[in-house]
């Protein structure tokens, strides 16, 4: 349910994947994971943000654009787990692929990034909409 005091921001994100049919996810705040993502800056386009995202929350420079996967909308995800409606995110999702290995995050709220089997990325994410965009995308690129 929408209230009076939803911010609304654009974000910008991807997935991530490997030769080994692996994902990366990242961990929030040591209490959420979700697929590489964040706010688009001032002045920056959608997948110019993706791809900084992208390299502070998993530490991955080598990225190759596939496509733009879509877009969704979702609110924040509160401190108890539930959704905050203070802020209502619409998330740009790109496709990349990497031949790039380590994982090292420079980002200190998302400390953690790991690479998931496709088939289980689902059994990590946190947020039930970062699920359902994620197996929806799958007929896409897999």
């Amino acid at each position: 349910m929408k209230n009076n005091y939803t911010k609304k921001v654009k974000c910008a994100g991807g997935i991530v994947i490997n030769d080994k049919k692996q994902a990366v996810i990242v961990n929030q705040n040591n209490d959420s994971w979700s697929l590489p993502k964040g706010h688009i800056d001032n002045g920056e386009t959608p997948i110019q943000a993706a791809k900084r995202e992208i390299y502070e929350e998993t530490g991955i420079k080598k990225l190759e654009y596939i496509r733009l996967l879509g877009s969704y909308q979702r609110y924040k995800i509160g401190l108890d787990g539930t959704d905050d409606l203070s802020e209502l995110k619409t998330i740009y999702i790109y496709l990349f692929t990497t031949s790039q290995t380590t994982l090292t995050p420079i980002d200190p709220h998302n400390p953690y990034a790991k690479w998931i089997k496709y088939n289980e990325v689902e059994n990590y994410l946190t947020h039930r909409e970062d699920i359902k965009f994620f197996n929806n995308s799958l007929k896409l690129w897999i």
